[in-house]
């Protein structure tokens, strides 16, 4: 279904592009974060197209409502959906937002799409069979295989990934007792996809976010050999597995390494 999936993330990236080139409202929603004309249309764009190429697979989406838990519970397989992750960068008009779909299997992501329309760039992955990159304006150039780069060397500076819109003193507190390091601003689940990529060494993220912002772009990670573990178990993180839909804290990492686990541990205590 990969094939598929893209061709769906795709179409929703046009939808997108669309409202993006236009002049659009920016309403609230009731946790106060942003929409727009491009999520809803997104939105609907994709769900459809899920619902008719599996229509036996749930399919749960940031802007089609919760499913009650004592129904999501019952669920094995079921997509997961951001349709436009990164509002706040879309209405910014920086290019840092994305179309993130994932199929979740027992608690974990199996497949996932991310595609940043405005930067015409793609990133996928399915369990098992590797992570690729494509920039979609040189389609003569064959997919990118991604793998991460090593932990850094004592003598060199970790890459970290954080936030265009997002600050807090957790992070801050976790990047000061890792050390030397260069914090680059990225938004939506580009960061994680970076990690993938070898562009960078971590991305901590010590606040809020919800389960449809992570699926698509930790398959991706953890195909490349990355790391996307909940930052309090420091195990993989997983999905589905209560009421709320909110993750914990979590850190995608280029490779397992003593240091950054002993910056947890003391920017936790």
């Amino acid at each position: 279904m990969l094939q598929d999936i893209i061709r769906i993330a795709q179409s929703a990236g046009e939808a997108i592009m669309q409202v993006y080139q236009q002049d659009f409202a920016v309403q609230n929603k009731s946790d106060n974060t942003p929409v727009t004309a491009a999520d809803i249309a997104a939105n609907k764009l994709i769900e459809s197209a899920l619902q008719k190429l599996t229509p036996d697979i749930p399919v749960l989406t940031e802007e089609s409502g919760l499913t009650p838990w004592l129904e999501r519970q019952k669920w094995q397989r079921y997509w997961l959906v951001d349709p436009l992750d990164g509002t706040k960068e879309f209405v910014k008009r920086n290019g840092d937002f994305t179309v993130n779909i994932a199929l979740i299997d027992h608690h974990f992501p199996v497949l996932g799409v991310v595609y940043a329309p405005a930067r015409h760039e793609l990133w996928y992955a399915e369990q098992g069979a590797g992570a690729y990159h494509q920039h979609l304006t040189q389609p003569d150039q064959p997919p990118r295989r991604l793998h991460t780069r090593s932990a850094p060397p004592a003598n060199e500076p970790w890459l970290a990934l954080g936030s265009r819109s997002f600050h807090d003193k957790a992070v801050n507190a976790f990047l000061n007792h890792l050390g030397d390091h260069q914090l680059t601003p990225v938004g939506s689940a580009i960061k994680t996809c970076m990690i993938a990529a070898g562009e960078a060494h971590i991305y901590p993220r010590l606040g809020l976010t919800s389960e449809w912002d992570t699926a698509a772009s930790q398959v991706i990670a953890e195909e490349a050999g990355a790391l996307v573990i909940n930052a309090e178990t420091g195990e993989r993180l997983n999905y589905n597995t209560k009421d709320s839909l909110l993750n914990p804290w979590f850190i995608a990492v280029c490779a397992e390494d003593p240091r950054w686990r002993a910056s947890l541990a003391a920017s936790l205590a």
